[in-house]
């Protein structure tokens, strides 16, 4: 099994709005690509007085070969839509884990 982990820092202003468009609208997308078996959305407790949120977003697959499918037909367009969207409003950065 492979946690595919995406930890994005986002700016206040927005907070609220993208957190409930990453439940509604891109979380479900990502996992409706047919290639996750599950999400979650975590937001890290012990940020440092007066940063911006950070959140944790890990999608469940069964292998690689899921993983790069997804990869290769869907992320690039899920991603732009995320940064058009958030333009200068969020840090992310994505790994790939396998569960031992």
């Amino acid at each position: 099994m492979l946690l595919y982990n995406i930890t994005v820092k986002i700016a206040g202003d927005v907070e609220e709005e993208w957190l409930m468009w990453m439940k509604e609208k891109h979380t479900p997308e990502v996992v409706n690509a047919g290639k996750f078996l599950e999400s979650k959305i975590s937001r890290l407790l012990n940020k440092p007085k007066g940063e911006e949120s950070t959140y944790v977003i890990q999608y469940l697959c069964e292998n690689l070969e899921q993983y790069n499918f997804y990869i290769e037909n869907f992320a690039g367009a899920l991603r732009d839509e995320h940064n058009a969207k958030y333009k200068n409003k969020f840090v992310a950065f994505r790994t790939l884990m396998e569960i031992v």
